[in-house]
């Protein structure tokens, strides 16, 4: 265990120690921390200018401060000024509020300024320690969030951001597919980002300089998707006035994504599978073959098998396009990747529309964590959009994004099974952003390497 005055050093400390700075001017309760929070780097202030100080020099990721300051210690006007002041020199510190039982009002005061979240005294170490691990690691998740939005490089696939072992997986997978050839067949629910790995097919492969049509089958009218997809000759129907190519033809030399395609009739699916066979096409209304080279990537969110199966979709149709398959998987099957990808949508939209936003409180952390998602990203994205336009505060609740805080998944009221509880997830966690380096993932929870193994070895983690 190890505490610093305000003089000492912390910023740039190893990283088996977490910086935690602690605005509090009771000398009781500074010694009862130093004692009880020693997992911790601590670093002591007990007014607004050494608490500034200290935030300068030592630069700490989360900071607990007594509302109750001098010079005027039974008022909460100091203590919210060196909030504001915190708040000003530093935004993304995570600042948890120290009150008493009849300072409640003013602990909300607090939060609407941006405080991360308060706790009222008298002090429970155990519960104190759960709220400390929770700001620790909302701050490593917005680093990542930060370093995969600003890195230097741009992404290899665009728009994908991902923590999730088996996502990382599948986006490699996309890179050497790219490379080739091949039909590719992305199988996967609403909203998962199918068309973002076809994009990132097309521009990862050799006809990355040619055009990228997409065409939704679903979406036109089964008396217009032929002309849509093979073009017609002019007087071929009523209207047809000139003619005009279709997507495949206007595709040719790059990339025809063909998504939904299980909603594709019948009758269209057989003349496709003439096209992937032959390579050649006739407009409606033609009888003049002509040969075209695009590379074709389907998606669908059906179950194509279970429609051959039940004769709705051709199963010669399925094998040519599927040469390759891939499958998304939904995002309540991504541990990790809800609050990632809801601090993305944050940083971005509150910068896009000028929304004053900075980060999501506890309760919409938790809220996020336990819904289901049937909407998978774009329902994250939709709802962090209308959310960052609608709120009244600093912080993205759980009210603000029309969620239910807590869930299935919230942490049990014994705090022995709570803190395990919120140890494995933050582990796992890691060890998946780390791609299970355990060096990376323990410097990521900001422990040793010994305490890690101690920790994985007592949850049943096991070490791969």
């Amino acid at each position: 265990m190890k505490s610093v005055a305000t003089g000492a050093a912390c910023k740039g400390s190893s990283a088996s120690r977490r910086c935690l700075l602690v605005v509090e001017d009771d000398l009781g309760l500074q010694k009862q921390l130093k004692w009880s929070l020693d997992e911790y780097e601590l670093v002591f202030a007990a007014t607004r200018q050494e608490a500034v100080a200290a935030l300068r020099r030592h630069e700490p990721a989360v900071v607990l401060q007594d509302l109750g300051l001098p010079p005027e210690p039974d008022s909460v006007t100091e203590g919210l000024a060196t909030l504001t002041e915190v708040l000003a020199l530093s935004p993304h510190a995570k600042v948890i509020v120290l009150t008493g039982n009849a300072e409640r009002g003013s602990a909300l005061d607090a939060v609407r300024l941006g405080a991360y979240d308060f706790f009222q005294k008298p002090l429970d170490v155990d519960v104190l320690r759960l709220m400390l691990d929770r700001a620790f690691r909302m701050v490593a998740l917005e680093d990542e969030v930060r370093k995969l939005a600003g890195a230097t490089s741009s992404p290899r696939i665009q728009g994908i951001i991902t923590a999730d072992e088996g996502m990382e997986r599948l986006c490699r997978t996309v890179e050497k597919v790219a490379a080739t050839d091949v039909s590719v067949l992305i199988l996967g629910e609403s909203g998962t980002g199918k068309e973002l790995l076809a994009r990132a097919i097309h521009k990862l492969g050799s006809r990355s300089k040619g055009r990228f049509v997409a065409i939704n089958c679903a979406a036109i009218p089964e008396s217009l998707l032929a002309s849509e997809l093979f073009g017609h000759e002019r007087g071929s129907f009523t209207g047809a006035h000139k003619t005009t190519p279709g997507k495949i033809e206007v595709a040719s030399g790059g990339t025809l994504f063909l998504d939904e395609i299980g909603d594709m009739p019948a009758p269209l699916q057989a003349t496709l599978l003439r096209f992937l066979q032959e390579r050649v096409i006739e407009r409606v209304g033609g009888r003049e073959e002509i040969p075209v080279d695009v590379r074709v990537v389907c998606a669908t969110n059906q179950r194509l098998e279970a429609m051959i199966a039940a004769g709705q979709f051709r199963q010669d149709l399925y094998y040519r396009i599927g040469e390759v398959t891939l499958t998304v998987p939904p995002l309540r099957e991504r541990p990790g990747d809800t609050v990632l990808l809801a601090q993305f949508f944050l940083q971005r939209f509150s910068t896009e529309l000028g929304c004053p936003v900075r980060g999501l409180s506890p309760d919409a952390v938790e809220a996020i964590e336990s819904h289901d998602w049937p909407g998978n990203v774009r329902e994250l994205e939709s709802k962090i959009k209308t959310a960052v336009v609608m709120a009244d505060g600093p912080l993205l609740t759980a009210a603000d994004l029309g969620l239910r805080e807590g869930g299935t998944d919230v942490l049990p009221l014994n705090l022995r099974e709570a803190r395990q509880q919120a140890e494995r997830h933050a582990i796992q966690q890691a060890l998946a952003t780390a791609e299970g380096n355990l060096s990376r993932a323990a410097e990521l929870l900001g422990i040793a390497r010994p305490t890690l193994y101690d920790l994985m070895d007592r949850l049943g983690i096991e070490r791969e």
